[in-house]
């Protein structure tokens, strides 16, 4: 009888179609044959089969978790039963711990590394040094990541070749938007039990994420508010129909709020002291500082859990309720990104591993799109797996696109 890690794999691996012919391709080629592939991400059964199509493809993969609250024990004691795999990755890890593991997956002297949120790339930069000689190349994962990375380059710091593939169209604009949107609400929905329809749901940021959950919010049956910074985001939310003001208004009527910025203190103390009783908080982001949770612990009253990562804050007479400590409530409460979603993300992450073991050596420090032949290669072996074919430029078709001279 398998072990639930393995069935959790098991059950993932058979809806990731487009993994497993990346899987076969990389087991008859062995692109990866040497490559020590170091690895911080959700260390989940999705996770696992990425893991799993590097290993066929030749390499060694050390892996932890990227975030102390995603990890699934159950994965992570599966993938230390694998040959050619180190896990150090456990749920509920303390800072020290987190960055420990870390440290341990840098141990193996990676040549290649696969981030999200940047905190594996940072201490490399960082209180590793001493390994940064050898690493040819990396991948980010997330637009919290990508933020970091794109800051570190700016400061002349990046000592080595990043591929983006956040910002690949077949992960953000499928990943973001509809794997957050679902995962976001299935979190929030297994920890609280309630109803959504009819509540007022203020959604922080309007970039793919918040894209993604505002909309699914509205499907559900929710009043949609949205803030925004950024005055095109915030006409396009108006534009799709959503409610746009500050969030300073929006904390008066709120019913659940959940930020998805990338950025800090977007909800904080002159936030929660006008949050009507009841109001619940979560966060989508990748780390947990867009909820003010410090500035939340001083100012309340009085505290306790009140339901498995559920705390219950007493402001000014009224009662908060922050999930999952402020961490990304998709993961910490639900199961993350559906894993069909995640399919395209890590064929991604697979296939730009190969490309940075084929073309390190021509590639300099830097943050790099994904090669457009890969997000093609992604989005078509999708649409062939689900069973759907679409059209092809004709000869005539081709020639009028690069044709200068046709008018009217």
């Amino acid at each position: 009888m398998k072990g639930r890690g393995e069935l959790k794999i098991s059950w993932a691996r058979e809806r990731m179609d487009v993994l497993g012919i990346i899987r076969d391709r990389f087991s008859d080629e062995r692109p990866l044959s040497g490559c020590v592939v170091g690895m911080a991400l959700h260390v989940e059964a999705k996770t696992a089969c990425l893991v799993e199509t590097l290993v066929e493809g030749g390499a060694e993969v050390a892996i932890t978790g990227c975030n102390p609250m995603s990890t699934d024990d159950d994965v992570a004691e599966a993938l230390k039963e694998r040959d050619n795999v180190s896990c150090y990755a456990k749920y509920g890890q303390t800072e020290k711990k987190y960055y420990d593991s870390i440290d341990r997956v840098i141990d193996h002297s990676p040549d290649i590394v696969i981030d999200d949120g940047g905190d594996l790339i940072f201490r490399l930069h960082t209180r590793r040094k001493d390994e940064l000689r050898g690493v040819k190349g990396g991948s980010e994962e997330t637009t919290t990541g990508i933020n970091r990375i794109r800051a570190m380059e700016r400061d002349g710091i990046l000592s080595f070749p990043v591929f983006a593939v956040n910002d690949a169209r077949t992960k953000y604009l499928f990943d973001n938007r509809y794997g957050t949107g679902q995962s976001t609400f299935d979190g929030i929905i297994r920890g609280t039990n309630v109803l959504i329809a009819g509540k007022t749901v203020v959604v922080a940021g309007y970039g793919w994420c918040g894209r993604g959950i505002a909309m699914r919010a509205r499907g559900l049956g929710a009043n949609v508010v949205v803030t925004e910074v950024d005055p095109v985001r915030a006409l396009e939310a108006l534009m799709d129909g959503f409610r746009v003001m500050k969030m300073d208004d929006a904390v008066k009527i709120g019913d659940i709020f959940i930020t998805a910025t990338g950025n800090r203190d977007v909800i904080r103390e002159e936030h929660f002291r006008k949050m009507k009783n009841r109001a619940l908080l979560a966060n989508a982001g990748h780390f947990n500082v867009e909820i003010d949770v410090e500035s939340l612990e001083r100012i309340s009253e009085t505290s306790r859990e009140v339901r498995e990562l559920i705390t219950e804050y007493v402001v000014d007479g009224k009662r908060l309720y922050l999930l999952a400590e402020g961490r990304l409530v998709n993961l910490v409460m639900g199961e993350g990104h559906p894993i069909e979603v995640m399919d395209m993300s890590f064929s991604n992450q697979a296939l730009t591993a190969e490309y940075i073991s084929k073309n390190w050596k021509s590639l300099n420090p830097g943050l790099y799109p994904v090669p457009e032949e890969i997000d093609l290669t992604v989005a078509d072996l999708k649409l062939r797996s689900m069973g759907v074919e679409i059209d092809q430029l004709t000869d005539s078709q081709l020639k009028y696109l690069e044709d200068w001279k046709t008018g009217t």
